[in-house]
């Protein structure tokens, strides 16, 4: 096999490892360098092909950050909190429409706690996690939940941001590398969070007592 090795269409898909109407898909859109015979046939110079995937895939993990497609992260979060997934919720069922509403609210201080986590690398991390359990502890004191619901609560918010992330990257075709360790930040900070709000809620109620 050389580089200047003439490839089929067939053959193009299955150097990348796609189906043959997305190379006859990305040839006609002019993405994928391809040339015509006389009769009309798509041919593929393996070298061309190489090369073009190479780069593809090198500005691919240049352009995908995830600071970059928290927006999306967030308009896929709003639609399944909007699918009615909260009125499932046991604690949720437990307050009043003003509780409610601060709880809706409550989804973007993660967000944007895990964007501020993204952008420093971590090293705002502790303190930002610390803020964050403070605010879900104290609200879940204010309306009158305990610890446990407290936490279902907090975790109902983290398993809907990381099916979003998943969904997101995974549509976006982010590569292996970078998602695991997205997803393994995540996890950690979202954690800290966690350990933080049972912390907080203790000294709470303690203060009270």
């Amino acid at each position: 096999m050389t580089q200047n090795e003439w490839l089929s269409l067939a053959g193009a898909a299955d150097l990348l490892g796609v189906h043959p109407s997305t190379v006859r898909q990305w040839s006609d859109k002019g993405i994928l360098p391809v040339h015509k015979t006389q009769g009309g046939h798509r041919r593929y110079k393996r070298g061309e092909i190489l090369l073009w995937a190479e780069s593809t895939q090198r500005s691919k993990e240049e352009a995908i950050e995830p600071e970059g497609m928290m927006q999306e992260i967030v308009r896929n979060v709003r639609m399944q909190i909007s699918e009615g997934r909260l009125q499932e919720e046991t604690w949720y069922q437990k307050l009043d429409e003003d509780a409610r509403t601060q709880y809706r609210a409550s989804a973007r201080s993660l967000f944007q706690g895990l964007m501020t986590y993204v952008a420093t690398n971590g090293k705002e991390a502790s303190h930002e996690a610390h803020a964050i359990g403070y605010e879900y502890a104290s609200r879940a004191r204010r309306y009158s939940l305990s610890y446990v619901d407290a936490a279902k609560a907090f975790l109902f918010f983290r398993d809907t941001l990381v099916e979003s992330v998943i969904k997101v990257f995974t549509e976006a075709n982010v590569p292996a590398r970078r998602a695991t360790e997205m997803y393994t930040r995540m996890h950690a900070f979202t954690d800290d969070i966690l350990i933080s709000l049972l912390e907080t809620y203790r000294k709470l109620e303690n203060a009270n007592h």
